[in-house]
């Protein structure tokens, strides 16, 4: 899931030339509040979450791995 995140991240959000991994800080690699809503989009559409306006947070959204422990607790409490 961390490298489907970043591959929408790097293709569709963020436009930098550093290298991503799972790890890295997306604020500092240029991710937005513009992006952060392209990117809930993206998540709708790639893994049939949808994610709760109180669930936006700098904190959830730092790294791919973080976003990816959001998703996969909202598809363990759907279940």
């Amino acid at each position: 899931m961390e490298n489907k995140l970043l591959g929408i991240l790097r293709d569709e959000l963020l436009d930098t030339a550093e290298p991503l991994d799972a790890e890295s800080d997306l604020f500092a690699a240029g991710l937005d509040s513009m992006g952060i809503m392209q990117l809930i989009l993206a998540i709708e559409e790639h893994f049939d979450t949808i994610i709760d306006p109180s669930e936006l947070s700098r904190d959830n959204f730092a790294t791919a791995t973080r976003i990816a422990t959001l998703i996969r607790s909202k598809q363990s409490a759907a279940q």
